[in-house]
């Protein structure tokens, strides 16, 4: 079941839940002398700014949030948007996350207040440009109703820039009682979803007044547009692929300045291989390896305007990189593997890739790893796990980009079952969390030995064909970033891709 098919699934299951929980919330709404007073309540706080450094003062109250008593648990995804009501004004940067917090309603409300002036907003035009605005959407099951504060928010129910980030805050799946009280605070009796839907539901993100964006470098990466080629350049002397090609800094200057060439969006540099049973090096070593070949690639005039990625599951060496200039961190690991990458990472606040894998390098093929009843499903779940532990570690769903990982800890039906299956994976992750499923995906299938096992080609660089064949099968159906080690012919297949997607996209309107 696709997500959208899943959704409406779920909207119907709701239907007669909420109007039967709608009344009972009623009664349980709050004067406007009442404070809760219990340990403490999820809430829901919707987060705008268009004004200054939109992202920065984004960052900025996350943590003032965090030090104040407000714990944030989930984020959505983070989209431009048109201004409402006041239009002529710059673009905002709109977003919500889930929260924890013991302060009551009216508390809640005085906590974000100081920090909106704190971050220097004042009184000014009501909707007029802000650098930072703060809203709560939901406090618990309660509903509030003083002079000074309504829950839900009076106009949530409006404005598609509060609800896409409302929605992503759900799975498909409600996972409390709490959740199931906020779809029956909606207007309809399918519960937000079909608010949402009705308001138009996926049909209005990418378009010129909303769109889902992922910051990078000094950019909002609006990943819907096209499908991205990430070139591979290992400076390694054992990958399974190119060990030894490139262990020079010319040579692999060389290889990165061929790459950008022919097409290349993103390089992503990697100074330790994690081929099956590949050793395991010391942070000093892949640093000896890996920084005089990143400083050259950077300072590269052709790499000007290109996105350079650190394959690394070590915290120290993300951390160098990328104060070296490194755009991303690809870890093959998901922060499994050093107990400080998730927080490293949310401190750097660059773009984190999330692979699955099951133990390391040199465990994840023994048979312990390779046991799966339904892959998608369970490569889903444990991705979603992995997603989890770096949001509340500090990484918001804004920022990660997720990948199944083709050949880790998977036999070659594995792999086949994932490039056909992308999905599924996404709507399974959707029933937990809409914010991830909607998150860009990586696939990298390039010359792996499950498609030599296939055509019967033992080189790997034979397997071009192969690759080109599992590229155009994941593109379309739905990664949006190909990792390849032959840029040429896959920015081919991945253009074609592209051109039958926007095909069907026109011909569904």
């Amino acid at each position: 079941m696709n997500t959208l098919k899943q959704l409406l699934h779920t909207k119907h299951c709701f239907s007669g839940l909420c109007r039967a929980l709608r009344a009972s919330y009623v009664h349980s709404a709050l004067d406007a002398s009442v404070e809760v007073h219990s340990p403490e309540q999820e809430v829901v706080i919707a987060l705008g700014s268009n004004v200054g450094d939109r992202l920065h003062n984004f960052n900025e109250a996350l943590e003032l949030m965090n030090k104040a008593g407000i714990s944030i648990t989930r984020h959505a995804c983070l989209y431009e948007t048109a201004p409402a009501y006041v239009t002529n004004q710059p673009h905002f940067l709109n977003s919500a996350v889930r929260a924890i917090t013991k302060f009551g309603p009216h508390e809640l409300l005085g906590a974000l207040k100081k920090i909106e002036k704190d971050m220097g907003r004042t009184d000014s035009i009501r909707y007029g440009p802000r650098p930072i605005d703060l809203d709560i959407l939901f406090y618990g099951k309660f509903k509030v109703h003083s002079d000074i504060l309504s829950i839900p928010h009076e106009r949530i129910w409006e404005r598609p820039f509060v609800m896409a980030p409302l929605m992503d805050l759900l799975g498909s799946s409600a996972d409390c009682d709490t959740v199931t009280g906020w779809h029956s605070f909606s207007l309809h009796s399918g519960g937000i979803f079909e608010s949402w839907e009705k308001m138009g539901g996926e049909s209005l993100i990418g378009k010129e007044g909303m769109k889902r964006v992922l910051p990078i470098e000094n950019e909002l990466w609006d990943w819907s547009q096209r499908t991205s080629v990430m070139g591979v350049l290992n400076v390694t002397p054992d990958s399974f692929s190119d060990g030894g090609k490139f262990l020079s800094v010319e040579a692999a200057v060389s290889q990165a300045r061929l790459m950008i060439s022919e097409g290349a969006d993103m390089i992503d540099i990697g100074a330790q291989s994690t081929r099956p049973m590949a050793s395991t090096i010391s942070v000093e070593e892949e640093l000896d390896r890996l920084i005089p070949v990143l400083e050259a690639v950077i300072g590269m005039p052709e790499a000007e305007g290109k996105l350079i990625s650190v394959d690394t599951f070590y915290s120290e060496v993300a951390s160098e990189a990328v104060s070296k200039g490194a755009h991303l961190v690809n870890d093959v690991s998901a922060g499994q593997l050093d107990p400080n990458m998730l927080r490293v990472v949310a401190g750097l606040k660059v773009p984190y890739v999330a692979m699955h894998m099951r133990g390391n390098p040199s465990t994840m093929q023994n048979s312990e790893n390779l046991q799966y009843d339904d892959v998608c499903q369970q490569v889903a779940s444990e991705l979603y796990s992995r997603v989890k532990d770096a949001e509340l570690a500090g990484i918001p769903a804004w920022r990660i980009i997720i990948d199944p990982g083709i050949g880790f800890s998977k036999k070659t039906e594995h792999n086949l079952d994932i490039l056909m299956g992308l999905p599924n994976i996404r709507a399974e992750i959707a029933r937990k969390s809409l914010a991830v499923s909607h998150a860009p995906i990586l696939i990298g299938p390039s010359r792996k030995r499950f498609l030599g096992d296939i055509c019967f080609r033992t080189a790997a660089e034979e397997r071009d064909p192969a690759t080109v064949a599992s590229v155009t099968t994941s593109v379309l159906g739905g990664a949006n970033i190909v990792r390849v080690h032959n840029v040429r012919d896959n920015l081919d297949a991945v253009s074609v891709c592209d051109a039958m997607l926007k095909q069907r996209r026109s011909g569904n309107r």
